[in-house]
């Protein structure tokens, strides 16, 4: 005889797994008439809990109730489950490239990470620059450095 709890739990995650699927995290794609092709994407969240037991209330002299456990009693049991589904974005795909938006606020790590690429792209700009005027600024014949062999004076 299989116990009452693993039938519920059973019975649970059979229903669980009828209304969770690939399609509730990521959507069907959707085509634009220019070509793009837009994808729902969704967080999704659940929780799951059963439990039972099989119990007997008995009464005291006091008319206190007691719980007392015997594996011949009657099983009582449940089982609940939650489930939260949140858009979190969408895939959008087309000219090439593919990149997301998203539906909810950014946070502010998704700003570092998103500012990344423009700073290293500014930060060899800048390098780039340095560099071209160092080799400019190394032509001894433009008179801005002493030849060899020139001493530097210096007025007091």
């Amino acid at each position: 005889m299989s116990q009452p709890i693993n039938e519920i739990m059973k019975t649970t995650m059979e229903n669980l797994k009828q209304m969770i699927d690939v399609g509730t995290v990521i959507g069907a794609p959707i085509a634009s008439q220019d070509g793009t092709t837009i994808i729902p994407v969704s967080r999704v969240s659940f929780g799951f809990v059963s439990g039972g037991g099989e119990y007997k209330l008995t009464t005291d002299k006091k008319g206190s109730h007691t719980v007392q456990e015997d594996t011949s009693l009657p099983f009582a049991g449940g089982a609940g489950a939650g489930i939260s589904v949140a858009p979190t974005g969408f895939l959008v795909v087309g000219g090439g490239s593919v990149h997301m938006l998203s539906a909810c606020p950014p946070s502010n790590v998704e700003k570092i990470i998103d500012a990344v690429p423009g700073f290293i792209n500014e930060v060899k700009k800048a390098a780039s620059e340095v560099k071209n005027m160092m080799t400019d600024n190394d032509d001894p014949a433009d008179g801005d450095l002493p030849t060899p062999g020139e001493e530097d004076s210096f007025a007091l």
